[in-house]
């Protein structure tokens, strides 16, 4: 059955404050959560996070007072929707073990997105970008057995492989080059739209997580891996956001962001294994279905459209976590060598590419490669959770531990 959020109501704006007592959520236990739910939850954190900030951006530049008023109002169950989302993470987890975690929602994510993608050039954005997700997860697993003596196992199961993908090093490229070319905002398939502005969402929480939580550390390998990594995801950050249409009207945007919203509640409730997790995706759905009808009236009112001139019908099939192994290991089969050129790709490492690593690193190995070098030299080899058999890269494989 289709689900059109359009014609469904949810609960009205002013019945959705909710006291202290509501918002204590039960965080979820690390030891036992499905690995999944856990992904969920960070995703869902991502997508509040950037509804709020754009609401924030837009109620910059916005000179009606109502609508600037509706917007706070709104904003600001978001807020405590962000607020029960991301306090179901558990506090016994260290940063490192929801670091981990956050790597894996970016693999599996955007692994899923490129596989159901419609649009070619969008779908090689997903595929290029998920790649280097996919080697950030085993340097920061590395890491954890270095720090905290413990195996990303515990933390991904045997849902995500963690070996290595495009060589976090090659990641560092002119900021020019991470330009994509948007999508047309007239043309797009809705669906097209909500896979951006998801990715989006998710690798902007990424970017700014690792902004705070990277100098947490005492150890000088730990600080310097998430320095590293913390500005590919600012490369990520514009490799993803500049997919979208810049033509975007302020209440065409508001409309996409809460119909995005409705489209992720909705899947991570069909899918959802923990019930009480479950029932805050419910609860949360019926709350964006009314901040959608806002958005829709403003934007009727304000830019003068129908919301049916730019959203779909009715939702599409639900965005899933699920292992993506098999389609990840023919991408490190076919595009690993990949770096991008202007809006495009290439397999040479062209001069503006050299450049920029010689600059960046100046002449070191980064710590993206330290890490990994410290870590045969603490264990004898390297740590990965190879389920599927060897590297598809023959120059990738690793000797076994000694």
């Amino acid at each position: 059955m289709t689900f059109n959020p359009l014609e469904q109501r949810g609960i009205p704006l002013d019945r959705q404050i909710r006291n202290w007592r509501e918002l204590n959520v039960e965080p979820i236990d690390p030891n036992h959560a499905d690995p999944y739910t856990r992904c969920r939850i960070i995703t869902m954190n991502g997508i509040e996070v950037e509804a709020i900030m754009f609401s924030h951006h837009f109620a910059r530049v916005c000179p009606d007072m109502e609508v600037k008023r509706k917007l706070a109002e709104v904003r600001y169950t978001e807020q405590q929707q962000q607020k029960t989302v991301n306090w179901l993470l558990p506090g016994l987890s260290s940063v490192l073990e929801t670091t981990i975690a956050y790597e894996q929602v970016a693999v599996d994510l955007t692994a899923w997105v490129a596989r159901m993608e419609p649009d070619p050039y969008l779908k090689q954005a997903y595929q290029f970008g998920v790649l280097e997700d996919f080697d950030h997860l085993y340097r920061y697993s590395n890491l954890y057995e270095m720090i905290e003596h413990r195996k990303a196992e515990k933390i991904v199961d045997q849902l995500t492989e963690v070996i290595p993908g495009r060589p976090t090093k090659y990641h560092h490229r002119h900021p020019a080059d991470n330009v994509r070319e948007p999508y047309d905002r007239q043309r797009a398939d809705p669906l097209s739209k909500l896979h951006a502005l998801t990715i989006m969402s998710a690798e902007q929480q990424t970017m700014n997580f690792y902004m705070n939580v990277g100098p947490q550390y005492m150890e000088p390998i730990a600080r310097q891996l998430y320095q590293e990594i913390g500005l590919i995801e600012e490369e990520h950050v514009t490799h993803y956001e500049s997919l979208v249409d810049p033509g975007e009207t302020w209440w065409e945007r508001l409309v996409n962001h809460e119909y995005n919203e409705c489209y992720l509640y909705y899947s991570f409730m069909q899918q959802e294994s923990d019930p009480k997790v479950k029932a805050i995706w419910e609860l949360h759905l019926n709350m964006e279905l009314e901040h959608l009808h806002i958005a829709c009236d403003l934007m009727r009112r304000h830019d003068g459209r129908e919301p049916e001139e730019v959203l779909a019908p009715a939702l599409p099939n639900v965005l899933t976590f699920e292992p993506n192994k098999q389609y990840l290991r023919e991408l490190l089969d076919t595009q690993l060598d990949l770096t991008t050129l202007g809006a495009g790709y290439v397999r040479e490492a062209h001069e503006r590419f050299e450049r920029m690593q010689e600059q960046i690193h100046g002449g070191e190995e980064p710590p993206s490669e330290q890490v990994i070098d410290r870590h045969r030299e603490m264990f004898g080899g390297e740590y990965r959770l190879s389920t599927e058999g060897e590297h598809p890269d023959p120059a990738l494989r690793e000797h076994q531990r000694t």
